[in-house]
């Protein structure tokens, strides 16, 4: 599994679900078409990871953080899409 920065392609998928990383051009520019390609299936397997958890009916807090993570994983997989496009990267 490729390494970018140090950490591994799982891990930075959890930490833009938790918000430590933010996804975006600049930080997509050092990424190779492989590279690119097992990041975007990475956060496509953790936003299933989460949709496959059990759901906190009760607990409004816990699914807004649901929400959120959600949110961020699906707004990093569109730039990334784009991203892809643009550069003439097929990602499937």
């Amino acid at each position: 599994m490729p390494n970018v920065r140090g950490k591994g392609l799982k891990t930075i998928a959890r930490d833009v679900a938790e918000g430590y990383t933010v996804v975006n051009p600049l930080f997509l520019k050092p990424f190779d078409g492989e590279t690119l390609k097992a990041l975007y299936m990475e956060v496509m397997k953790a936003q299933a990871e989460i949709r496959g958890e059990k759901f906190p009916y009760s607990d409004v807090q816990a699914i807004r953080g649901r929400n959120l993570k959600l949110q961020r994983l699906h707004i990093s997989a569109m730039i990334i899409k784009t991203y892809a496009r643009d550069k003439r990267i097929p990602l499937i």
